[in-house]
């Protein structure tokens, strides 16, 4: 990344999920390849904000005056307070919002159930140039279906093929994906939730319902298993990314963000007019 940071390993190795790989084996307090502490995590943050603008900028100018199809998927999944709005606001938020395309999937519309699973998520994904961010996803429909029973078995079981056939597309045609789980533990959950009922300015971040998830979670946390089993690709890898220190998870998304738009080998794309000629028209007038 060529900056003077507190990594000493790549957290894209570290992170990504591959075969043999075991949740319960993660712990969501440690910081993966990053010897730093919150303080240091902050200048390191900053630090990676300006490379990743600057990168986010070059993907965009290449779609606008080069052609250039490539784009970026982002998609953020975890368990109620895990920090998918933190990391949308403070990594996200250092970049230019029109390069920028963000969607919230929740519970779907009756037209949206009339449709495939995967009809809401086409709608939404980013144009060439841009990085798309998916707060929660298609990956719903494997997860709070499989644990709330809301399909039966054999249809779950379709759509675990039906993602990774919708994933190959995707890859194939340009779109760089990035599938993050934030990884948050009962006991900081339990905090953050106690958090929110305690102060008046965050009741409006609480759902009742948060707590009856809560109460699910060894389902979910099997749900994911499966998910980690049957959806990591090479052109889709999984990365669980452990959320308690909230300052990791945004640090560990970053370098993702920046590892993938460095491996694009991105440049500014030539001009398509005279400059010289330009620049005498400019003085003349």
């Amino acid at each position: 990344m060529g900056l003077e940071t507190y990594w000493n390993e790549d957290p894209s190795d570290q992170l990504r999920v591959r075969q043999g790989f075991r949740l319960d084996e993660v712990d969501p307090r440690s910081t993966p390849g990053y010897d730093g502490d919150k303080h240091a995590a902050e200048a390191s943050l900053a630090q990676g904000a300006e490379i990743l603008a600057g990168l986010q900028e070059q993907l965009f100018a290449g779609s606008r005056m080069g052609g250039d199809p490539r784009r970026i998927l982002l998609v953020l999944q975890a368990m109620d307070t895990a920090g998918k709005g933190g990391i949308v606001r403070h990594v996200m938020g250092a970049v230019d919002p029109q390069g920028v395309q963000f969607a919230a999937f929740k519970k779907p519309t009756e037209e949206e159930l009339a449709h495939d699973f995967l009809w809401r998520i086409e709608k939404e994904l980013p144009g060439p140039g841009i990085i798309g961010v998916f707060d929660r996803s298609h990956y719903e429909d494997v997860l709070i279906a499989r644990v709330r029973e809301l399909a039966p078995p054999e249809e779950i079981e379709r759509r675990y093929d039906a993602i990774n056939a919708f994933e190959a597309e995707l890859a194939g045609s340009g779109v760089t994906i990035i599938k993050v789980m934030l990884h948050i533990s009962m006991e900081e959950q339990k905090q953050r939730l106690m958090e929110r009922l305690e102060r008046p300015d965050k009741h409006w971040k609480f759902n009742p319902g948060d707590i009856d998830e809560r109460l699910l979670a060894p389902m979910y946390r099997e749900a994911y298993q499966l998910v980690f089993d049957r959806t990591t690709t090479p052109h889709a890898p999984w990365y669980v990314v452990p959320a308690d220190r909230k300052w990791y998870a945004r640090l560990a998304v970053q370098h993702l963000l920046i590892d993938a738009l460095e491996a694009m080998n991105l440049d500014w794309p030539v001009a398509d007019f005279d400059v010289e000629e330009q620049k005498a028209r400019l003085e003349a007038s």
